[in-house]
């Protein structure tokens, strides 16, 4: 079964969202700080398919943990903050997470984010019997089933998302997206999702990926249109 751990040293609210996420058919574990959370994460991590995280924690904060978790795991990562402040979603994004909700928020918001995350981890891009698993690519190969990657031959750590960007991209080579294409893509749910937040997501994934990320190989910028995969990739 999957399972979401969630990580907020507000005991009410994991309550609350332990209980909704127990309703959805989905195992739940709770930790209360940052360092809980990531032993918790070590012992789970065979079944753990999602993570909420807080940002505002007293042993360690989300952004911290984020970063420990990020160095062993590409789970998804759900961060909640009371601050709408767009330089700390911005500053969450960059260091993986994978999608962010501001307190206070809908019980409804969450489980829609919630089921998305899971669904694009677990069954993004299902193979079938006529599609190759893997993607061969000019020093890089993309493997659909184990969401990994490899860039002359050695592997790439991405996030969720950073995997999905990266696999719509390369299975559309050539072809040109704008930013809110790429959005409604990789990002399903109908929300603000300004242009600066998506190209701090390429630029991580670029300086990932790319051999020399200040001239782009895989992933090249269309001036005043948005993003393409090289076809000669």
């Amino acid at each position: 079964m999957n399972s979401v751990l969630i990580i907020d040293d507000d005991k009410k609210l994991c309550a609350l969202m332990k209980k909704c996420v127990e309703q959805e058919n989905l195992s739940a574990v709770v930790a209360h700080g940052g360092l809980e959370g990531l032993r918790l994460l070590e012992k789970n991590k065979d079944t753990c398919s999602l993570i909420i995280l807080d940002v505002m924690m007293p042993d360690m904060n989300g952004f911290q943990a984020l970063q420990k978790i990020r160095e062993k795991n590409n789970v998804p990562v759900l961060m909640l903050t009371a601050k709408s402040d767009e330089e700390d979603k911005v500053s969450g994004l960059r260091l993986g997470a994978d999608d962010y909700l501001t307190k206070p928020f809908g019980i409804n918001e969450l489980m829609a984010r919630v089921n998305s995350l899971i669904r694009r981890y677990t069954t993004l891009n299902p193979v079938t019997g006529n599609e190759a698993a893997t993607m061969l690519l000019k020093d890089m190969v993309i493997d659909k089933i184990n969401r990994t990657v490899t860039v002359q031959n050695l592997p790439v750590d991405l996030t969720g998302k950073e995997f999905d960007l990266l696999l719509f991209l390369a299975s559309n080579k050539g072809r040109v997206f704008t930013k809110k294409q790429l959005y409604t893509q990789v990002w399903t749910e109908e929300y603000d999702f300004d242009d600066n937040n998506l190209m701090a997501f390429i630029s991580k994934l670029r300086k990932k990926i790319e051999p020399n990320p200040e001239q782009p190989f895989y992933i090249q910028t269309v001036r005043g249109v948005g993003y393409r995969f090289n076809k000669e990739a």
